[in-house]
């Protein structure tokens, strides 16, 4: 596979590119003819023009997902065949982990070093995954009696919208994607109009891999229009998002409005980092800059909130400081870069925002400053403010960018007390040596997924999801299923 910086350059100027909507097996333009330019946030350069979906175009779309699933086409194959089709398009991911990870880091600023080592192999294998965990799910039979036969089946809801976000465009996609498919599910996706590049190509490959046509329709657009028309469509059976906690209460109202369509979504976080005492305090404060300069700060997930015994801070705060020296702005075609660019300039501008607002907040210790490289000014540095006060707005509000706050905590119950006052409750990290601590701050700590002596952590084989306003859907491992289907109880009398 390409490794240096001039292949994958050379890779990029003659990249091809997918951009009119997928129904129904094949790319058409939108309904009404519109367009919009995605940009590439390294060089404020456009990329291509995409066809914009509305309406109509969600309408068209579903009614070829509800077509297909009646027929049963997909729906109607077997667990083994549908796994057949998915390992076909896992392999073919494989094959395209070069294009596919290109395109990402030129619609999102992603490194390449992450979209090829990650993102674009790790689509490959939750999409493996899913495949072969599907025709391993048995039904159940109720323990009735003589003369009574009660089965109790697992069985595809029909058609899902799916929402994804920028952050991740590929991964996201491959998330909901895995599942839905894998259950018998048809699919109407909308990406996120700042990165709908690689998802079009994976429809694309999709289809080379022998899944029917009209199973899996991606159309591109703006929320305002093409999300809030598939949240509102009558004939869409769940929805599953990932997303901003406000637009996932949106698509919770629009079911209300609609049909009481299933919502799953995947919202905000502002995940705390508990570094005690008796940690490694080296390997916590390298961890600590990866949990929040990981794609540009750009995750649900990020470890955004660190929280450091008083009695380490001073020591733990200079460690800190030094790791994220390491993460330094780069060109993200360059396979040395670490952290590039932010999705876009209005997002930037969000982020710069809450920097102004930190310095009136408490001390910056690190960063802060905003650059323009290649005629973008979508980067930002690696920025850390320390003694920030709990109520700070940095501290409560979720900023998606490279801004960390360190609050000090006292003792166990303070810090426990701090990282739970929070709306949210996606993830958060424990350092310490002490097991029984590790187990007991765990226990109380309201969040969807604890790392312990990590950050972050991940795998296809545990569910990934929060609590409170960060929704309530979860993602990967064997329960990612329930999202998908539905149990039917067939009764037989003898």
């Amino acid at each position: 596979m390409t490794t240096s910086t001039a292949d994958w350059r050379a890779r990029a100027a003659c990249l091809k590119f997918r951009n009119g909507l997928f129904i129904d097996g094949a790319f058409r333009d939108a309904a009404k003819g519109g367009r919009f330019d995605t940009v590439n946030p390294a060089n404020a350069q456009v990329l291509t023009s995409v066809a914009r979906g509305t309406a109509d175009d969600i309408d068209a779309a579903v009614a070829v997902a509800r077509r297909a699933f009646n027929d049963g086409r997909w729906s109607g194959k077997t667990p083994a065949e549908r796994k057949e089709v998915l390992l076909r398009l896992a392999a073919l991911i494989r094959e395209n982990i070069p294009e596919l990870a290109l395109l990402d880091t030129l619609d999102m600023g992603k490194p390449i070093g992450d979209s090829s080592t990650i993102d674009a192999p790790g689509s490959a294998h939750f999409f493996q995954w899913h495949a072969e965990a599907i025709d391993k799910l048995y039904d159940e039979i109720a323990p009735t009696g003589r003369g009574d036969l009660a089965m109790i089946r697992r069985v595809p809801l029909g058609v899902i919208g799916a929402v994804v976000p920028w952050n991740f465009p590929l991964d996201m996609a491959t998330w909901k994607l895995a599942p839905a498919l894998a259950t018998g599910n048809s699919v109407v996706l909308k990406p996120a109009e700042q990165s709908p590049l690689s998802a079009l190509m994976l429809v694309e490959l999709a289809s080379e891999a022998g899944l029917p046509d009209g199973v899996l329709n991606v159309v591109p657009g703006f929320g305002e229009d093409a999300g809030r028309a598939l949240g509102l469509h009558p004939d869409v059976d769940a929805l599953v998002f990932t997303g901003s906690t406000k637009v996932g209460k949106l698509f919770m109202t629009y079911s209300g409005q609609s049909n009481m369509k299933q919502v799953w979504p995947e919202t905000g976080g502002k995940s705390p980092n508990l570094v005690f005492a008796d940690a490694d305090l080296g390997k916590a404060a390298e961890m600590a800059a990866f949990g929040i300069l990981f794609n540009s700060g750009e995750v649900c997930s990020a470890n955004s909130r660190l929280l450091v015994h008083r009695s380490v801070q001073e020591e733990f705060t200079e460690r800190l400081i030094a790791a994220a020296a390491a993460w330094p702005l780069g060109d993200p075609l360059d396979v040395a870069t670490r952290m590039g660019p932010l999705v876009e300039k209005a997002h930037a501008d969000r982020v710069a925002g809450y920097i102004d607002i930190g310095r009136s907040e408490a001390r910056l210790a690190h960063g802060g400053e905003r650059e323009t490289r290649n005629g973008s000014d979508c980067y930002i540095q690696p920025t850390i403010f320390d003694n920030v006060p709990p109520d700070a707005r940095i501290v409560r509000e979720e900023v998606f960018g490279p801004l960390l706050a360190i609050t000090p905590f006292d003792d166990e119950a303070d810090a426990v007390r701090i990282a739970n006052d929070s709306e949210y409750g996606l993830a958060a990290s424990v350092w310490t040596k002490d097991l029984s601590r590790a187990l007991s701050v765990s226990d109380r700590l309201h969040a969807g997924t604890v790392s312990v002596n990590t950050v972050d952590a991940l795998s296809a084989m545990t569910p990934f999801g929060g609590m409170k306003q960060s929704g309530f859907g979860r993602d990967l491992s064997i329960h990612s299923f329930d999202k998908y289907s539905a149990l039917k109880t067939v009764w037989v009398k003898y």
